[in-house]
């Protein structure tokens, strides 16, 4: 299988000189392609920090994470991030939509700091405003759309660049039922049909029923990883 994320001994310690906070403690973690993973754990167990660190949203006090062969711990800033915005999509809690811009232009805004040609950006658009079953709404402002419903533009923008992963920090955490297994099943139907490789930090025991894999994080240190004991097709 192809290797597409490898964390190897990540810590990352906040306020070292004074009291130090060990929010990651050597951690090691291996993704293959098309993985379908949970990070969970309760509050302050490091599941964000670990999270953004592999985004490259964050730097490890020590160890290294290598993405697609590329160890992104050496990157210089912009050219990490020229490499998140080729590589990565992020999904968070908050939406993080840009309140000014449509539906279509949130979607369309990645592509045109990849510098992607018009007609490709406005292809691609539909199609993923389709895919996430938003078609109708492309010229309607997050303000005027449900919570649900800026939760899948935000996995249509990220799905917008071709990443190789998706980072999902919380997705879910704000959606009633309906919209989390909506958000859920397209996730899924990217992954199952793309080979996305998804990686969420989540409480939320929906996304963890869904996933294929858990990993368990303690007081910044991976307690348990096990594959879910039932494959979902």
């Amino acid at each position: 299988m192809q290797t597409v994320i490898d964390a190897h001994n990540i810590s990352k310690v906040y306020n070292p000189d004074t009291i130090p906070v060990h929010a990651v403690n050597s951690v090691h973690l291996h993704l293959n392609r098309g993985e379908f993973t949970a990070l969970v754990g309760p509050s302050g167990s490091g599941k964000t920090t670990l999270l953004n660190i592999i985004g490259g949203l964050d730097a490890p006090t020590e160890g290294q994470v290598v993405i697609n062969g590329i160890n992104i711990s050496e990157l210089k800033p912009n050219q990490l991030i020229n490499f998140r915005l080729h590589n990565i999509g992020f999904v968070f809690q908050a939406f993080n939509l840009i309140p000014v811009l449509t539906a279509s232009e949130n979607v369309e805004f990645i592509m045109l700091l990849q510098k992607r040609p018009k007609a490709e950006r406005t292809r691609r658009v539909h199609e993923l405003l389709a895919s996430v079953g938003l078609s109708d709404k492309l010229n309607v402002r997050p303000s005027q759309l449900s919570g649900g419903q800026q939760q899948r533009v935000a996995v249509a923008r990220a799905l917008a660049s071709r990443p190789q992963f998706i980072l999902a920090d919380e997705p879910t955490a704000n959606l009633d039922s309906h919209s989390a297994a909506t958000l859920l099943d397209i996730m899924e139907k990217m992954n199952r049909e793309e080979a996305i490789t998804f990686l969420f930090s989540t409480h939320d025991q929906r996304v963890i029923d869904r996933a294929r894999r858990v990993i368990t994080l303690v007081d910044g240190r991976i307690e348990n990883d096990s594959a879910a004991t039932q494959i979902r097709h």
